[in-house]
């Protein structure tokens, strides 16, 4: 079974990078992607807390709550940048620092 997206879906913009390495799409995360990253892990700290509420453990579930949140947002960021590098996302900032570079 072939699980490489490209296999299978065409990209609708133009490709800045087919294959993006982990470094170069960390670097390429922008605001909406820290703002989207930060809401995240906020938001699961909060409900982390709340849920710890009743049991008496608010410390540890908020820690836990948070540190899901964290990885969560992160790979919602991650999935959007690689996205746009690849083309699957609008990314007109991409193309023209990538012409800009050339």
């Amino acid at each position: 079974m072939n699980t490489d997206i490209t296999a299978s879906t065409k990209p609708e913009y133009p490709v800045v990078d087919r294959n993006p390495p982990f470094t170069k799409t960390v670097g390429n995360f922008n605001t909406l992607d820290y703002l989207r990253l930060t809401t995240i892990t906020g938001i699961s700290v909060t409900v982390g807390y709340l849920s710890g509420i009743k049991p008496g453990i608010r410390g540890p579930s908020m820690v836990t709550g948070g540190l899901i949140g964290l990885m969560g947002g992160f790979m919602y960021a991650y999935q959007n940048s690689a996205g746009r590098l690849m083309g699957f996302f609008p990314n007109e900032a991409e193309v023209a620092k990538a012409k800009h570079k050339i």
